[in-house]
């Protein structure tokens, strides 16, 4: 068994240098066979060798391999069918392998073992994705008053959800301080399970995610709408055909760099709340929002075309009755920025899904051209 590692990275994300990338330690390039960096510009060169081949416009390769999430997972898959990869797991920088349960109230915490997980499934399927426990969602903890009440928030997050956030995931979120913990009974089970074909989408999550690349053919791309997120439930609406199999395993998700040290061993007893009194909480919660509304349109016009005019006016109703409720709540006029987002991206609905018809039919053609 041969171990490859491949970083996608954006300098201009955090305001850092390639070298915050790349300047790994001795023990872990000597754990890996070979080791890909993938940068704008590295990642450009490798990609421009398609552009010079005469068969993908500027247009299509820019729809696989444009700016976004979906376009660095895609370069990276491109990368690793280039060179000759068995399987792919994706992890994001800012989870680890463990597992964190909360019994008489404090944390108790246990290691996974993440590839090995997906190792044992992965050759009998198309997808192997595990569970996330931690900071998985950026909602802050509300404490309803005269400003913002219970009515308001649920109507404003069923105008933003999907297949995450629900109303009822996120008031259950709330009670534990914005913490997911990893469910015992999950951790305790020995069988994978099916991912089922529930309105015309077979849910992923992008990291803690494995693709099996030995038939290239069978691998599909990501996508996003341009400045949205997104990009693994997209790829969850192109899923029909493919086996899609949920492994019992955790990865921490620590989306506010709390506990940088957890694998050195500092693991804490108890873990911090989400509340609305951080500036730097509240600015992640609005771009989080923003980031879910423009992709909204796109998703409701692939898997409900045909209530699509009736969903638009919904959100369009529910944003308009809680929007300036949550403006009052957080003293933060950037909240009027979602609805103005979403009409956007509900008047550009249909260039999107152009745009994501075009992404899967240029990775076809992509991976045609490299097998």
């Amino acid at each position: 068994m041969k171990l490859s590692l491949f970083v996608s990275y954006d300098v201009n994300y955090q305001n850092t240098s390639s070298t915050d990338f790349t300047n790994l330690s001795q023990e872990i390039v000597d754990a890996f066979d070979q080791i890909v960096f993938m940068g704008a510009k590295n990642a450009s060169r490798s990609i421009s060798g398609l552009a010079s081949q005469g068969a993908f416009s500027a247009d299509s390769l820019k729809a696989v391999f444009g700016s976004g999430y979906a376009g660095k997972r895609n370069a990276v898959l491109f990368s690793a069918i280039e060179h000759h990869m068995d399987y792919l797991l994706f992890l994001d920088d800012d989870e680890y392998p463990m597992a964190v349960t909360n019994e008489r109230d404090t944390c108790l915490w246990s290691g996974q073992r993440v590839f090995l997980s997906h190792l044992k499934e992965i050759a009998n399927a198309d997808f192997t994705n595990g569970y996330h426990c931690g900071y998985i969602s950026p909602i802050p903890q509300i404490m309803f008053n005269e400003q913002l009440c219970e009515e308001k928030f649920r109507m404003f997050i069923k105008a933003i959800s999907n297949d995450i956030i629900t109303w009822e995931s996120i008031r259950d979120l709330m009670r534990t301080g914005g913490v997911t913990y990893a469910s015992t009974e999950t951790l305790s089970q020995e069988k994978a399970e099916d991912v089922p074909w529930e309105n015309k989408c077979r849910f992923i999550s992008g990291a803690n995610l494995c693709i099996n690349l030995k038939k290239p053919s069978r691998t599909l791309p990501f996508y996003n709408p341009p400045g949205a997120r997104g990009e693994d439930t997209f790829l969850s609406t192109m899923l029909q055909d493919r086996r899609v199999v949920k492994v019992p395993c955790y990865t921490f998700h620590d989306g506010f760099s709390y506990y940088q040290y957890i694998l050195d061993g500092a693991l804490p007893i108890h873990l911090k709340q989400i509340t609305a009194e951080s500036p730097k909480i509240i600015t992640r919660f609005v771009n989080a929002c923003i980031g879910w509304v423009r992709y909204k349109p796109l998703l409701v016009y692939i898997t409900q075309p045909e209530e699509y005019a009736e969903r638009m006016q919904f959100i369009r109703s529910a944003l308009g009755e809680s929007i300036p409720a949550l403006v009052n709540y957080f003293q933060d006029d950037r909240f009027l920025d979602i609805p103005k987002e979403f009409e956007k991206y509900n008047k550009n609905v249909k260039r999107h899904h152009s745009q994501y018809v075009l992404t899967q039919s240029t990775w076809e053609k992509i991976v045609c051209f490299l097998i």
